[in-house]
């Protein structure tokens, strides 16, 4: 069986949607990685190279840009979240 796709967090320290994000990820029992923006400016280039934006947090489960945390609650409750977290892209 393959393993889950990583969820990669691009956060900075003072954004209540990041928390929101983490928050919303722990309630689900889910591990990702966080990357701070605020903090390597290397990193927040990769970031908008990535995604084409430049807001926090910018959510990626594998290679798919979910975006930020509206878009990924917005797209659990369509149903797409399941899926995309068990790997089917």
């Amino acid at each position: 069986m393959a393993a889950p796709p990583r969820i990669t967090l691009y956060t900075t320290a003072v954004c209540p949607y990041c928390v929101a994000a983490k928050n919303f990820l722990r309630s689900r029992s889910l591990d990702w990685v966080e990357v701070r923006v605020d903090t390597d400016p290397v990193q927040r280039k990769t970031m908008i190279e990535r995604s084409g934006r430049t807001s926090v947090p910018q959510i990626f489960i594998g290679q798919v840009h979910v975006g930020g945390f509206d878009d990924m609650v917005a797209l659990d409750r369509r149903g797409g979240l399941t899926p995309l977290l068990a790997g089917a892209a």
